[in-house]
């Protein structure tokens, strides 16, 4: 068993060493992609941040329980990422190769999340019209690489709500059964973050109206989002075009509204998700913070996807005077961003239907509350910059994905 492990941990960081380079390369058909040169870098050990989950209450105190520490900075020498390597290793090949659960894992059996009961999992978008909708389904999963539907509701047409959710791997938050060190990639372990995109036939509102025209360029509705980050090995401009995308500008990194309303921004780098984070402009970045920090949400090392840490030419460096929160440092965050003009309220983008926050509670079976009455996973509650926040219990996720139609892997 002892070999068995030595075996695992040398495979294992072989398998992480897959890492971003410091060099991209633009073709000229508009395709940004890594150099064949690759690096080693492991993300910040976790740190605890425990929620309590209170929503109806106005109880500050009673609200929610944070444990912070002081995240100690991280060195990326070769000797201290080895030895971040070799631990997760040892967690991970252990789990495997017994097969059974981590005891005390709050968030599925995924050691990346045993010290919270809380994760930032994805947002959900409203899509204006089914063109929108499918032109949407279009543009994620052709224009950046790894993107791919994960699973699909409501698609034999009717009147009933069509759902999609896009995402760059599995969203179960235990190790999947296909997961094999050290043949599998990233794209195949959990706890993925994911893009719900949902158009329902009987909401006539508009939400989002592309420019008439060959190409688009109408702005985003509304400046509540200032983008959601991604940070990919590959993407492709030409396509971002051609499914409707409004490009804003490609000088070193890319940003663009997507077919539904929703700024993109993307660089090419890597990450174990390449989904990283929300920004949010605030009225009050104070104020924000505090309202996060109630749901669980702690400062964190700001994330990169490249090993220069935004001081070269293709990845920018942390904005001046904003915050970076998450409930871990393995999960999705929101950037926190200084509203440019003060006195100017923030104009809520309709097309975000709420940002998701999947937590475990103790004791629900994930399909009703201790009511009986059904689930709720509408959005509960609303931040200062109008940004709608919605509560999904984990056992509820994990229903959801076993029940929701599979998208075939020849479709995916």
């Amino acid at each position: 068993m002892v070999a068995a492990l030595s075996r695992i941990t040398v495979v294992l960081v072989t398998f992480l060493a897959r890492d971003v380079s410091s060099f991209s390369t633009i073709r000229s058909d508009g395709v940004m992609k890594l150099s064949s040169t690759q690096h080693l870098r492991l993300s910040s050990p976790p740190r605890t941040a425990r929620l309590l989950l209170s929503a109806g209450s106005n109880d500050d105190d009673q609200d929610v329980l944070l444990e912070q520490k002081q995240m100690a900075t991280s060195n990326n020498t070769r000797r201290s990422i080895l030895k971040q390597v070799i631990s997760t290793s040892a967690i991970l090949s252990s789990s495997l190769l017994t097969g059974g659960s981590i005891s005390n894992a709050a968030m599925g059996t995924l050691p990346e999340f045993e010290d919270t009961n809380a994760i930032f999992q994805g947002i959900t978008i409203d899509v204006t019209d089914k063109a929108s909708y499918e032109q949407s389904i279009e543009f994620f999963t052709s224009c950046f690489d790894g993107m791919k539907v994960l699973r699909e509701r409501g698609v034999d047409g009717g009147v009933v709500v069509k759902e999609t959710w896009l995402g760059f791997g599995p969203e179960t938050l235990s190790i999947p059964p296909s997961f094999e060190l050290p043949v599998s990639s990233f794209a195949q372990y959990g706890g993925h973050a994911s893009i719900h995109l949902r158009y329902d036939p009987k909401d006539t509102s508009l939400l989002y109206k592309r420019s008439s025209g060959e190409f688009n360029n109408e702005p985003a509705p509304g400046d509540s989002i200032a983008y959601l980050q991604l940070g990919v090995p590959q993407y492709r401009i030409s396509q971002m075009v051609k499914y409707g995308g409004n490009v804003i500008d490609a000088y070193g990194w890319v940003n663009v509204v997507s077919p539904a309303g929703l700024p993109i921004r993307s660089i090419v780098g890597i990450r174990p998700d390449p989904m990283m984070f929300l920004a949010i402009n605030c009225a009050d970045v104070k104020q924000s913070e505090e309202f996060y920090n109630k749901l669980g949400f702690v400062r964190q090392d700001y994330p990169y996807a490249r090993l220069n840490s935004g001081q070269g030419q293709f990845e920018p460096p942390q904005p001046n005077k904003s915050v970076y929160l998450a409930p871990s440092p393995n999960s999705m965050g929101v950037l926190l961003l200084q509203n440019k003009n003060k006195k100017k309220a923030v104009v809520p983008n309709p097309v975000l239907r709420s940002i998701n926050v999947v937590y475990n509670a103790p004791g629900d079976d994930g399909a009703s509350s201790s009511s009986g009455a059904p689930v709720n996973v509408d959005p509960t509650l609303m931040d200062p910059s109008s940004v709608p926040v919605s509560f999904v219990p984990l056992e509820y996720l994990e229903k959801e994905i076993k029940f929701t139609t599979k998208v075939s892997a020849e479709s995916s």
